[in-house]
């Protein structure tokens, strides 16, 4: 209603507009559009567009170069015949009212007259004149419609005067039933309804009564929300060529609704990459946050790591310690049990913890073979629980024998301790 903004959300067009087509309707006023009525021949509307623009002079009372304009088809009772309501606005008067929407952020795809739908939603059953005051947006004008034979033969407009109204209005409409004689379809004396409503109805009731000294018949017009639909369907119906909205605007509103698409999906784009790099941030913290308190954490085991390791160092050392003075005990107690009376140990030694060198004598040759029994039963001993004391190894290991002085034998030879590494 005037006075009240726009609801955003019904007129403005986003990515929705793609795919859920939405079609804008403004309504001109009607006080600055001139009508006009002409039979021509049936046709297709584009043919019939273009014989009303070769007539276009001589129907608009502004130069054409100054104008805009459309047409509406009405119904005709002659079969090869139709009739054409021409509908001419100034093109100053369309910019001003575009400009005036535009900064309610309304873009308009069509510009229709309301009145046209006002004529159509009449029913028209006898010859005579149809008077809407309230056609014109104005309670001193009013819009005559003459029907005859079925057909809309011309339209025009009446005001009341100050003062003498029924004066005025009487010479308006005797002036408009003189022309329609002279042009030859003002055939009968016409019948007058006046389509009101309200004070409006009242008012022009009384003028028209005094004036033509006739009855009027009172007709109710369409409500406002009846002819706001008529005027939409009108228009998703009407041809594009058929429009009252200059093509450049409708470009200019075609692009910048692409441009705002653009601007709103790089904004969208911004806005997401925005909300990565936020979201990137927070989790590369978070992940920060978790390196810095496992390499806390790593600092604090390597401590406990590293003094662990060093006690298992020192465990190894001492358990080794203990396992070789067991060891050579064993072995001392294995020789002392092996060793034969007439064999003399000259030299005991271990070697590198594990290997251990034997060495000595005998009075003669004829002591051979106690020592190589004595060498194989030292690489045969078990020791208490059942397991092998020493194990056998070859090359530098086995049985060494030489003649010493005074024809003593000599002999040598090494075992290695059958123990694991410490751990």
């Amino acid at each position: 209603m005037p006075g009240e903004p726009l609801p955003k959300n019904l007129i403005a067009r986003d990515l929705r507009s793609l795919f859920q087509r939405k079609l804008n309707v403004a309504w001109l006023p009607p006080e600055n559009v001139f009508l006009r009525v002409a039979q021509l021949p049936h046709s297709e509307f584009n043919e019939t567009l273009a014989m009303v623009e070769l007539q276009l002079e001589k129907l608009s009372p502004q130069p054409v170069a100054q104008i805009v304009w459309n047409i509406q088809v009405l119904p005709h009772s002659g079969g090869n015949m139709q009739t054409v309501v021409v509908v001419i606005v100034a093109r100053n008067v369309v910019e001003e009212f575009l400009g005036q929407l535009e900064g309610q952020g309304y873009l308009a795809d069509r510009l229709e007259l309301p009145v046209l739908d006002q004529l159509s939603g009449t029913a028209i059953n006898d010859d005579g004149a149809w008077i809407y005051p309230d056609a014109l947006g104005s309670r001193n004008a009013a819009l005559v419609a003459w029907w005859y034979g079925g057909v809309l033969q011309n339209l025009d407009f009446i005001t009341l005067a100050e003062g003498n109204r029924p004066e005025a209005v009487q010479e308006q409409l005797n002036q408009m039933a003189w022309a329609g004689e002279m042009e030859g379809w003002l055939k009968s004396p016409p019948h007058w309804r006046l389509v009101s409503s309200g004070s409006t109805a009242s008012e022009w009731e009384t003028a028209l009564r005094t004036a033509l000294d006739q009855p009027v018949q009172v007709l109710e017009p369409l409500p406002p929300p009846q002819l706001a639909a008529a005027t939409a369907r009108r228009a998703t119906r009407a041809s594009p060529n058929a429009n009252l909205l200059p093509a450049e605007f409708a470009e200019r509103y075609r692009q910048q609704f692409i441009d705002r698409l653009w601007m709103r999906g790089l904004l969208a784009v911004g806005a997401l990459y925005l909300l990565y790099v936020i979201g990137y941030g927070g989790v590369l913290g978070f992940t920060m946050f978790q390196a810095s308190g496992a390499e806390s954490a790593r600092d604090k085991i390597s401590n406990d790591y590293t003094t662990t390791m060093q006690l298992k160092a020192t465990y190894g050392v001492l358990k080794e310690r203990e396992e070789l003075k067991f060891a050579a005990l064993d072995s001392w107690k294995a020789i002392a049990e092996l060793m034969p009376e007439t064999l003399s140990l000259d030299n005991w030694n271990f070697g590198d913890g594990k290997r251990l060198v034997l060495s000595g004598s005998a009075p003669s040759n004829e002591h051979s073979q106690e020592i190589l029994d004595f060498e194989k039963a030292v690489r045969n001993y078990k020791d208490q629980k059942g397991q092998p004391l020493f194990k056998r190894i070859g090359g530098e290991g086995g049985l060494n024998r030489r003649i010493g002085p005074n024809g003593t034998i000599l002999w040598d030879f090494s075992v290695e301790l059958n123990r694991s590494e410490v751990q």
